[in-house]
């Protein structure tokens, strides 16, 4: 079906929201109908049919469903509706929206949206529509194995998709992982995918740098500013300026490194050692660590409002040993590319091989597995790679285990935070919510995100 034969609703219960959509859609499509309250679903889908819904996922309502925009998405396949619903997100809540891709929506959309985005987002769900299908979009891959990310795995197909969705924002990103699992590439892929893909991208590696390093670093020195400054240079702000900025082992800067750094993302600009003028800067900040955040939330190692400027949207990269079949892709992608290297026959590897792969745990997950296959084509003699030219790593399988932590991420240290609040003041919501520092409308609307 065409765009403009499709009847639209939009249903989102911020005003400007509804004019917004309304003004771009109307010479677009056949008719566009907008709603606020989403508790006119039911008389709305009995009154006409429609070809698409724009659904928002947070409404300022009663509904106590973990999230009002995934209850809604339920009733729309209770009523029988046979239209493609999009849900309308914001970036703290990517999560969900891709949950709500396995319960039956057509796609998502990250608000603010480009125009240009929205309508291709619903042109796609039309024609997937029109092939009688209920699926999901496809979470391809392609263009993101272009910047050497690989995963067939469901886990990492929703990574992929996150990928898509925020690379054109200018969200501040925080990628979280263990080492070797990665994360740089992710970071690069955003990059690559997002609108600054033409600007500079220029990496730090911010755990390195020492107190004295850290400021001339990053923001830049004038001659004479201290007593190797011999001329003047430029920062990794400054370099960065227009493009991508990545910090990595952003968990491991101390306390007074923290203070400066907050201070320039809530200025926006950078002043150089040695002056007093302030230099404008415009880069699009991507964060990384191996540090798991509930651990970052310790204000006595990490300031949490520096937490928060980071990280607007949170990208959690799985260890390999949660990625299944994913290491045997990758162990055939290092075979190929280092039997190409060592200007050797492509070496396969065969089933023992493949059963010592996945029943190993990799703690150094993929970096340890590249080193693996690399030692391995290099010792071969032969065309196929067995179980005994497999030996991983001493340094890692000396390392015990360590046990992985329960909660990895801001949403359970966001949740245990509001139910200890809520408990200490004995259920009353106005009180909670002015601790928090939030309205009661969003503490409310975290009460339902959490299904609290």
């Amino acid at each position: 079906m065409l765009l403009k034969n499709a009847t639209i609703l939009v249903i989102d219960d911020d005003v400007d929201v509804l004019t917004a959509v309304r003004l771009l859609l109307k010479t677009e499509a056949k008719e566009v109908v907008t709603e606020k309250n989403p508790e006119n679903l039911r008389w709305l889908l009995s009154k006409q049919s429609f070809d698409v819904i724009l659904l928002d996922m947070n409404f300022n309502s009663s509904i106590n469903t973990g999230n009002e925009g995934l209850f809604w998405l339920k009733k729309v396949k209770e009523f029988k509706s046979e239209a493609a619903v999009i849900m309308i997100t914001a970036y703290g809540d990517i999560d969900l929206a891709v949950r709500s891709l396995k319960e039956g929506a057509a796609d998502f959309v990250v608000k603010p949206w480009h125009n240009e985005k929205l309508i291709i987002t619903i042109k796609d769900a039309l024609k997937r529509k029109e092939g009688k299908t209920n699926a999901p979009p496809v979470r391809s891959s392609d263009s993101i194995i272009g910047t050497e990310l690989l995963g067939e795995s469901d886990i990492m197909a929703d990574i992929f998709y996150k990928i898509e969705k925020i690379a054109p924002t200018d969200a501040n990103i925080l990628i979280l992982g263990e080492n070797g699992t990665g994360k740089d590439l992710i970071a690069k892929a955003i990059h690559q995918h997002s609108l600054r893909a033409k600007k500079a991208y220029v990496k730090v590696d911010v755990g390195a740098l020492t107190e004295t390093l850290f400021e001339s670093e990053l923001f830049g020195h004038k001659k004479g500013a201290f007593t190797d400054a011999r001329e003047d240079r430029v920062g990794r702000f400054e370099a960065a300026n227009g493009g991508t900025l990545f910090l990595d082992e952003i968990g491991n800067i101390s306390l007074h490194q923290q203070a400066k750094l907050l201070s320039v993302l809530q200025n926006r600009q950078v002043i150089r050692l040695g002056t007093n003028d302030p230099v404008p800067v415009d880069i699009r900040l991507i964060c990384a660590t191996n540090v798991p955040l509930a651990e970052l939330a310790n204000e006595n190692r990490f300031r949490k409002d520096l937490i928060y400027r980071i990280n607007t949207v949170e990208i959690m990269v799985p260890p390999l040993r949660k990625r299944g079949n994913d290491i045997i892709l990758l162990a055939k992608h290092f075979s190929q590319l280092y039997s190409n290297k060592y200007l050797k026959p492509v070496m396969e590897l065969d089933d023992k091989a493949i059963d010592k792969l996945l029943s190993y745990h990799f703690p150094g997950n993929i970096r340890e597995l590249q080193y693996t296959i690399e030692r391995a084509v290099i010792m071969s003699d032969g065309h196929v790679l067995q179980a005994t030219d497999l030996i991983f790593s001493p340094i890692e399988s000396s390392t015990a285990r360590e046990k992985e932590p329960d909660e990895l991420n801001l949403s359970a240290v966001e949740k245990n935070t509001i139910l200890h609040v809520i408990e200490k003041h004995n259920g009353n919501i106005t009180r909670a919510a002015k601790e928090l520092g939030l309205t009661r409308t969003a503490l409310y609307r975290r009460l339902s995100k959490y299904d609290i």
